[in-house]
Order: C-alpha cells, then sequence, then structure tokens
C-alpha cells in the first residue's frame, strides 16, 4: 500500500444499501429539502441503493405523501419566480430536468405568476440590471439587458417590450424604439 499523508484516509468502497438503510437515507435527505421523485431516486443510487430499491422506497414515501411532485413544483417555481426573478420558460426546462411532468410543470409555473405577473417580474428584473449596464456600457446597454432576460428565461417578446420601455432603444440596440 502505497504511503499517505498525514490525515489522509483511502477511497470509500461504496456499501450497498438495504431497503432499510435506503429508507434512512431518503429520510436525511428529505430532512435537508424537498425532493422530487427523480431527484432523490438518482441520490439514493449515488448512495449506494439499487434501482429496484431506491424505486420502491421512493415509492412509498410517496403514497405517505412526503415526497409529492405537484407540491415540489409548486415550491421550486414559485420560490424561483420570486427570488431568483426567473422566467417561466427557464422554470418549465429546470422542472423538467427534475422529472416533473410537462403538465404539472406548466401548472406550477402559472400558479407562480398568478400574485405578480410574470411581465412585472421581468420589468422589475430588468430595472434592477439597468443601472450597472448603464455604468459599464451605455450604447450597450440595451441589447446586454435583453440578452440577461433571456438567460433568466422570460418569453421573447415580453423581454423586447420590457427593454424598450426601460431603455428607449430597441433590443438589438439600432435606433429607438417607436
Amino acid at each position: 500500500m502505497p504511503p499517505r499523508g498525514r490525515g489522509a484516509r483511502a477511497p470509500r468502497e461504496p456499501r450497498e444499501l438495504d431497503a432499510k438503510a435506503a429508507k434512512l437515507a431518503a429520510f436525511e435527505l428529505l430532512a435537508m429539502k424537498a425532493w422530487s421523485a427523480r431527484e432523490l431516486i438518482r441520490r439514493l443510487r449515488r448512495r449506494g441503493a439499487s434501482a429496484e430499491i431506491a424505486r420502491g422506497v421512493v415509492d412509498e414515501l410517496q403514497t405517505r405523501g412526503y415526497v409529492d411532485d405537484e407540491a415540489f413544483a409548486r415550491f421550486w417555481a414559485e420560490t424561483r419566480a420570486r427570488g431568483r426573478q426567473v422566467g417561466s420558460r427557464r422554470l418549465r426546462q429546470e422542472l423538467g430536468q427534475k422529472g416533473i411532468p410537462r403538465a404539472v410543470a406548466g401548472l406550477a409555473v402559472e400558479a407562480a405568476f398568478v400574485e405578480v405577473a410574470e411581465a412585472e417580474r421581468c420589468l422589475e428584473a430588468g430595472r434592477r440590471r439597468l443601472p450597472a449596464l448603464l455604468r459599464a456600457a451605455r450604447e450597450r446597454a440595451a441589447p446586454r439587458l435583453r440578452d440577461y432576460l433571456l438567460r433568466r428565461g422570460y418569453p421573447p417578446g415580453m423581454v423586447m417590450r420590457t427593454v424598450a420601455t426601460l431603455t428607449g432603444a430597441r433590443p438589438d440596440g439600432d435606433a429607438p424604439a417607436d
């Protein structure tokens, strides 16, 4: 065995989790944060549970109400839309990556913009970002604001209206908007 430095450990062999250990691991993960069913299965697999055991544990947790993809999707969409000022396109994409079905994701995203419309959130995100863009390069502010809002996941038409409203210029940076 090669010599190791002070305090160094040998890499651990991933241990195989049985159903009981997988359930404990699932509860430990759920105590930290909410997970979609697909994400939780992936995490259990990474911790050493077989696909069959991970699926069985998550199925049981779903029947008991500990894992609920609809509630998770609503929570995720609302917190991301409000806190990170993320638009509907990006929210749908993120929820899809987490294994949430399109129909469920669509309803969750709609619900996220009931209290404050997406157009208002887009305008607010633009207002918060614009001063820094104007300080950096006034002539490039409109296209950079457009790119920023598109990356945040707002629909293109909404982004174009927001940029025109805030800067008075077309988002491509050419001539003033009508």
